[in-house]
């Protein structure tokens, strides 16, 4: 149960004075639906209402505290006009501006002959200085209620900065005090305020600087987030483990045949990975291992050569893809490649219905199926496994945490092994797999040539078709990525079909289109027409980023690149130079492009290591965005960023450890300030997990 001192954090917005249901609904589309929500919503900037010159002395251009005597009203005749009220100090007159204003409400604020103070922007027009709108309108007594600095928040339709700042206000009224659940040492050597006092210090902040990511407040209000994060994906690692699962392993005759008959030599990276794994798969625990590797790293055949460990120790193993063409695609690999030693390999996948569907689940459940392949069609309640050893998962951020502990409870304890062909930043992978084990294949198999990556400005586009018409020509195949207009798969399909339109006025029927609202028939269908070359040129949309083998395919044109994230271009482009033929990758790109796009650009051109392309990536566009936001399965920071915070994380690991070799139940007085932090920051499965550890 969360702890009752928590209970008025967890109302309603709408529970706050002066939030009703209209202004509440924004508000939680902006902050979220509960009180706790406001405080995590921090301010990116101010307003310094310390200046208080006179009408004299102020400056245009900067926002001022005037004090000033109403001297006339100047209402307008006609309501296109704004309504003027003229003020003076001793060293001049100023105009108050009001466009459709209320005259009522304006006679009764602005009193002709009273003293009133008033804040807003100083500006002069026509010779004579103004402030349109101001901000606050106060007598004499109340200038102590003006605030002399207010913080200004990220705003939505709906609210405005006067409203949302008075929320946020009476939100960190009902802020409690709350025990320590920091690490005295930390908090000393870092020089953190407690709690409540970082709170109201990153709502409060007194200038410019106090905006910074690395304020002590910030930082120790990061760090909390990091520690609720990692004390619960440690939580969650130590339940799996407590799961016993068996020694697995095999005399290795299986994986020799489908070794010898690989047509290459397996790389240093990918023998550790398996020599990890196997270690892994004899202990007594259940695995819980991610393999990364780069584009082309050979996951694939990491990952077989740990399934047929499994099958020969007369078990079953299971391989879980995203998306039916990757299923697909990896049912082809996997029978070829392990058609030498004679090995069942079965496909379930939604799509497969009726007597197909019947047999394959029977093949599954009897154990004859040694290796199934498929897709979510694998957690269906009727997929039952004879005796499953191992699960693959491939493409892990994907699927979440949940998802890899519903397929491994198929079998008895299985061994989970998860893949990912996005190179992770060091942080990231704490942040998201902190739960795993990892290995890292760094190496590309020998024989792959590299990338030629170009940037062309998007004027040039008729040069770029002639060149792919020329490649056409030759022999080889295209993929034409389509420009990502936002974050909608409509407009993104309309701008694919436009292209693919323009394209057949030149290529004619040899131009394909495959995007993510097709069906998986004609996705497979479009995807087959394209290997066997009855299309040459296949107008996509990122629906080909991750996994899509055409070794043929050895040009890609990517229009309006400034738009995709580097990881997401960096994948793209690992869908060519798969085979002995040099491949190029053209990356079309707007003639105004900000920094950021530049050095996205520069760096892909530079390099095609996956691993630095990553650490770049997380650099320049922040931790949530770096494995895309609509399905990175990484956990939202509200407060952390991973880009400024990477070197708390680590410490929030390490911290996280010793509290719980400490005190295994949390039951100490930090233990309990422990837990309240994981109910702050709803990681409330933990504490589950801590209790039925």
């Amino acid at each position: 149960m969360r702890p009752d001192i928590l209970f008025p954090l967890f109302a309603s917005v709408t529970s706050l004075d002066g939030i009703g249901p209209r202004t509440g609904s924004a508000i939680e589309r902006l902050a979220g639906p509960n009180v706790v929500d406001l405080l995590w919503h921090l301010p990116n900037g101010l307003i310094d209402r310390r200046y208080a010159p006179t009408i004299g002395e102020a400056e245009p251009g900067r926002i001022a505290t005037l004090t000033v005597q109403v001297d006339l009203h100047q209402p307008s005749p006609n309501r296109r006009l704004p309504y003027k009220v003229r003020c003076r100090d001793d060293t001049g007159f100023l105009h108050l501006v009001f466009f459709h204003a209320h005259a009522d409400y304006l006679t009764k604020t602005l009193p002709e002959g009273e003293q009133r103070i008033v804040s807003g922007l100083v500006e002069e027009f026509r010779g004579e200085k103004q402030i349109t709108h101001p901000d606050h309108i106060g007598t004499v007594e109340e200038i102590e209620q003006l605030r002399a600095v207010e913080p200004v928040y990220p705003l939505t339709a709906g609210v405005t900065q006067k409203v949302l700042g008075r929320a946020i206000g009476r939100a960190l009224e009902r802020a409690p005090e709350l025990g320590e659940w920091i690490e005295p040492s930390v908090v000393e050597r870092r020089n953190w305020p407690p709690w409540h006092d970082a709170l109201a210090a990153a709502h409060g902040p007194d200038n410019e600087a106090d905006l910074a990511q690395d304020t002590p407040a910030r930082q120790r209000l990061a760090y909390d987030e990091l520690l609720a994060s990692q004390l619960a994906l440690l939580l969650l690692r130590r339940r799996l483990r407590r799961r016993k699962g068996r020694p697995v392993a095999g005399d290795g005759k299986l994986q020799t045949k489908v070794t010898a008959a690989l047509p290459f030599q397996l790389t240093g990276t990918q023998k550790q990975a398996l020599m990890e794994i196997a270690d892994d798969m004899a202990g007594p625990d259940c695995m819980m291992r991610l393999l990364q590797g780069d584009v082309g790293s050979g996951k694939t055949v990491v990952a077989l050569l740990a399934m047929l460990n499994a099958v020969e120790a007369g078990a079953q193993a299971a391989l879980m893809a995203p998306t039916e063409i990757l299923a697909r695609q990896h049912f082809e690999t996997v029978s070829k490649l392990v058609a030498p030693a004679g090995i069942e390999v079965v496909l379930l996948t939604g799509r497969d219905k009726g007597k197909v569907r019947r047999t394959a689940l029977a093949r599954i459940a009897d154990g004859s199926a040694a290796i199934t392949i498929g897709t979510h069609a694998l957690f269906q309640k009727d997929v039952a496994f004879s005796d499953l050893a191992l699960a693959v998962i491939d493409e892990q951020h994907r699927f979440g945490v949940h998802q890899r502990i519903t397929l491994s409870a198929k079998g008895r304890n299985p061994d989970v092994l998860v893949m990912t062909a996005t190179p992770i930043p060091r942080t990231l992978l704490l942040a998201a797999y902190g739960d795993l084990d990892a290995s890292q294949l760094t190496e590309k198999p020998a024989g792959r040539k590299p990338i030629d990556t170009r940037a062309v400005q998007l004027g040039r586009i008729e040069e770029t078709i002639g060149a792919v018409e020329r490649a056409v020509d030759g022999g080889a195949r295209v993929y034409w990525v389509a420009p990502l207009v936002e974050e909608s798969e409509v407009i993104d399909l309309a701008a694919a079909t436009e292209r693919c339109e323009a394209l057949k006025a030149i290529f004619g029927e040899r131009v394909g289109l495959i995007h993510g609202r097709m069906k998986g028939l004609e996705k497979d269908m479009v995807m087959a027409d394209f290997a066997a070359g009855r299309i040459a040129v296949l107008v996509a949309t990122t629906v080909i980023e991750v996994g899509v083998d055409v070794p043929e395919a050895t040009v890609m044109v990517i229009e309006h690149a400034e738009r995709f994230g580097l990881a997401q271009l960096h994948q793209l482009r690992g869908r060519i130079g798969r085979g002995e033929t040099r491949s190029t990758c053209i990356l079309l790109y707007a003639a105004s492009l900000g920094e950021t796009a530049k050095a996205r650009l520069k760096i892909l051109r530079e390099t095609d290591d996956g691993f630095r392309i990553a650490e770049e990536d997380l650099r320049l566009r922040g931790g949530g965005e770096v494995l895309g936001t609509r399905q990175s399965g990484l956990p939202e920071f509200r407060l952390a960023d991973l880009a400024v915070h990477g070197e708390l994380l680590a410490i929030a690991r390490d911290n996280a450890r010793l509290a719980v070799e400490r005190d295994a139940e949390l039951q100490s007085e930090r233990g309990q300030a422990l837990r309240t932090l994981l109910y702050l920051f709803e990681r409330d499965a933990a504490v589950k997990y801590l209790r039925s550890g």
